[in-house]
């Protein structure tokens, strides 16, 4: 019997497609940056990312050009969403997008919906990919 996965340890990692890598790249550059994650590998169809002191076996978040060489598409009810410990991540996260070619599809706020604290901000990326980032503290650590 293998031992249960634990919180943080259920994936592998993410993938998102792109039409314009390099578009896509100054874009999550700027967009991933406040919340603590930086491109580690780059290549000349895929680009991943990362924690600085991340050492494990594959980055935890890619953009990349599909396999099929066809044209990108998001998924429809897909979200790939980052946690952050402090709220003012998810506010520096939403106005990198907006200045980076993303679009909003929910600025940054209180979603008691989810629960009391989820404090969050979502965004399309320039491909369609909706993306969010979100904290779940009562106040900011």
């Amino acid at each position: 019997m293998t031992a249960p996965l634990t919180h943080g340890e259920s994936f592998s990692h993410i993938t998102v497609g792109t039409s314009d890598m390099e578009r896509s790249v100054r874009f999550y550059d700027a967009v991933l940056a406040p919340l603590g994650l930086f491109k580690a590998k780059s290549f000349k169809a895929a680009a991943g990312y990362g924690p600085k002191d991340f050492s494990g076996i594959n980055l935890p978040f890619w953009i990349l050009r599909p396999r099929d060489r066809q044209p990108a598409s998001a998924g429809n009810g897909v979200t790939v969403a980052f946690t952050v410990p402090a709220r003012a991540a998810v506010d520096a996260f939403h106005a990198a997008a907006l200045a980076n070619g993303g679009s909003c599809e929910g600025p940054p706020g209180i979603r008691e919906h989810y629960h009391a604290d989820y404090y969050g901000a979502y965004v399309r990326d320039p491909d369609g990919n909706k993306i969010c980032a979100v904290c779940h503290a009562k106040v900011d650590g």
